[in-house]
């Protein structure tokens, strides 16, 4: 059985970059929590054959897997959150109480119109693209966690960049 306290030293410090991932991958905030509580299990049964080196490409890689798992379960499957909804069907999110009425409101539009444009990306482009830009993971890192190569990195980030202009670009001019 593997040490918890190594585990929890290698895998505790990256649950909120796992809960991310998972976010931004299964669209869905409870489902990120199912995933990254399946992933934290995984990552557990396998760390006694994990060597060292990056810890948070690793756990990430493990997310990553058991959120395609999950998705692969539920391929044409729709759950409706329940409760408060607010500005296009978007359930209202805690505010910061340091804000006032106008800023809350204004950056949670633009919140949900950066998560409508990536919902509108293919999953590896998306996937490629918060990797980067929201975990601030390097080339390199993304390359061990997708499984690709650099090269193949690179063009998904630079493909899903491009539509994502596209897409902002078409709804501005609704």
């Amino acid at each position: 059985m593997p040490d918890p306290v190594s585990f929890a030293s290698v895998a505790l410090p990256h649950l909120d970059a796992a809960y991310s991932l998972a976010r931004w991958l299964t669209g869905s905030r409870d489902e990120a929590e199912d995933v990254v509580q399946e992933a934290m299990l995984r990552a557990l049964t396998y760390y006694p054959s994990f060597r060292g080196g990056n810890a948070r490409a690793w756990v990430l890689q493990i997310v990553r897997n058991a959120a395609y798992g999950a998705l692969k379960l539920k391929r044409g499957l729709k759950l409706v959150p329940l409760g408060a909804e607010v500005d296009g069907g978007a359930p209202i999110e805690p505010v910061d109480p340091g804000d006032d009425p106008e800023a809350a409101l204004l950056r949670a539009r633009e919140r949900n119109e950066l998560e409508r444009l990536l919902d509108t990306l293919p999953i590896e482009l998306r996937e490629a693209l918060v990797l980067r830009e929201l975990q601030e993971l390097s080339y390199r890192e993304i390359a061990e966690v997708t499984e690709a190569p650099i090269g193949t990195v690179m063009s998904r980030l630079w493909r899903a960049r491009q539509m994502l202009v596209a897409a902002a670009q078409r709804g501005e001019r609704r």
